[in-house]
């Protein structure tokens, strides 16, 4: 299970970042200095476990390194029931066709056929339109154990209830035409996004990144299901994120990650801080 669990943290911002980010908002990793005189440095990551990230590069390490608390987007929660339908199973709201599909891309992502027929729709669908994992591990969750090991402090930048119960607001319906749309997509299709998705955030262009995520799943989804699904999983999120890092990074030097495409537009992470005060630069 906690294998699935991580699939989770790998394959969020694939299904549902967008933001319209500023022209001038380039780079991954930002310096943060509150007006306390703190400073702290937020990570604008891709929830893979590729090696073409997870290799971290100096300055990221030298960051990471002179701060004292570590955050991500939520912690890994303790209870893997969150993941589970609390009745009935996914093999009760498909067609004969769609249960072949589930049960061949399940073997595909090694999970067993009954696990995956008691998991909630929206996890099936974006641990379904990924790559097959190379690892446990994404570029969070690698911070997340540097982190233990470093003896850092360790918090979510919101609670893991929170962070949840937000996915869980979207009707089983809603989540079945997500996993629907999943099922029609064919692993070349996926494994293009995935390299064009990864490639341009490597090139640390929000607004590209940003693009790119609003082509890929805005074409998926229908127009209503998707507006909704940006208010609720990413404007509405960053308000949030934006205050769990002030809340800490007012008195702390923190080094925060979180998916990429949290971080511009002028709802987004970096703009949320400066209207509080903050310096924000990006380290070149």
């Amino acid at each position: 299970m906690r294998a699935l669990v991580s699939r989770f943290f790998l394959s969020l911002l694939l299904i549902i970042s967008f933001q319209s980010a500023q022209a001038s908002d380039n780079g991954l990793l930002w310096k943060i200095e509150a007006p306390s005189g703190k400073t702290s440095y937020l990570l604008g990551t891709i929830h893979t476990d590729d090696q073409r990230v997870t290799e971290f590069s100096p300055k990221i390490i030298e960051a990471f390194n002179q701060t004292e608390v570590f955050m991500m987007e939520t912690l890994p929660p303790r209870d893997p029931s969150i993941f589970m339908l609390k009745q009935g199973t996914v093999a009760e709201l498909v067609t004969e066709k769609e249960f072949d599909q589930i049960r061949e891309l399940a073997d595909f992502h090694s999970m067993h056929i009954e696990a995956a027929m008691r998991m909630k729709p929206w996890l099936l669908a974006v641990i379904f339109d990924l790559p097959k994992p190379k690892s446990l591990f994404s570029m969070d969750e690698l911070l997340l154990a540097k982190s233990e090991e470093k003896l850092k402090t360790i918090k979510g930048l919101e609670k893991t209830s929170e962070h949840f119960s937000v996915l869980d607001s979207i009707s089983i319906d809603d989540q079945m035409v997500m996993l629907r749309a999943v099922l029609k997509r064919s692993q070349k299709e996926k494994e293009r996004d995935y390299e064009k998705l990864l490639k341009t955030y490597q090139s640390g262009d929000l607004k590209k990144i940003s693009d790119l995520d609003e082509a890929i799943t805005g074409d998926m989804l229908p127009k209503a299901l998707w507006a909704n699904m940006k208010i609720k999983l990413i404007d509405e999120r960053n308000v949030g994120m934006a205050n769990g890092l002030m809340t800490q990074a007012s008195d702390n030097t923190v080094f925060a990650a979180v998916g990429a495409s949290h971080l511009g537009g002028e709802g987004g992470i970096l703009n949320r801080l400066r209207d509080a005060g903050y310096k924000v630069s990006a380290v070149k």
